[in-house]
């Protein structure tokens, strides 16, 4: 993911048995547009790959999850006009499985917290019409974070923790 996976990782280990990050059961990833249509896609790909890894009932919540970081990395953390010769993707998902937990992941070229400069939530009531985005991931989630990116890689990955059985749901 352009970063060292036990330092993005790290924060996910509390309150679980340490694993390896090499030791990843199942992983997928997929490459989003900078458009707003990508939040559908990412759903259907979450929902497609959860299906083939027989946690078919837990997508729902799982795909409400992934739609919330998506929207946000596609609202808040791309750049009005993209630096022209850009290879990277500007959005990329990542949903990790090892036993016990799944991660979804989302990579965006923004460097800034997602919860703005001091990262704390825009309307603490969840009030307002927009911005209650992170407090659902927080609700549907075990857990949730970010890192920025080190290496050629600019920006930072937020990611979502989901306890999950050890054969799967």
């Amino acid at each position: 993911m352009g970063t060292n996976g036990s330092t993005m990782l790290a924060p996910l280990r509390q309150g679980l048995p340490a694993r390896d990050p090499a030791q990843i059961s199942s992983s997928a990833s997929c490459t989003l547009p900078a458009r707003y249509e990508a939040v559908r896609g990412a759903r259907q790909f979450t929902v497609t790959t959860l299906g083939e890894w027989s946690l078919g009932d837990r997508s729902d919540d799982i795909a409400l999850v992934v739609s919330e970081l998506v929207t946000n990395a596609l609202r808040h953390a791309l750049p009005s006009e993209p630096p022209h010769g850009a290879q990277d993707p500007p959005v990329r998902l990542h949903l990790m499985r090892w036993p016990g937990r799944l991660v979804c992941a989302v990579r965006d070229p923004s460097p800034e917290s997602p919860g703005g400069e001091d990262g704390a939530f825009p309307d603490p009531r969840g009030t307002a019409e927009s911005g209650r985005g992170l407090f659902l991931v927080e609700a549907f989630s075990d857990g949730w974070g970010w890192h920025p990116l080190a290496g050629a890689l600019h920006g930072k990955v937020v990611w979502a923790l989901f306890r999950i059985g050890q054969n799967g749901n």
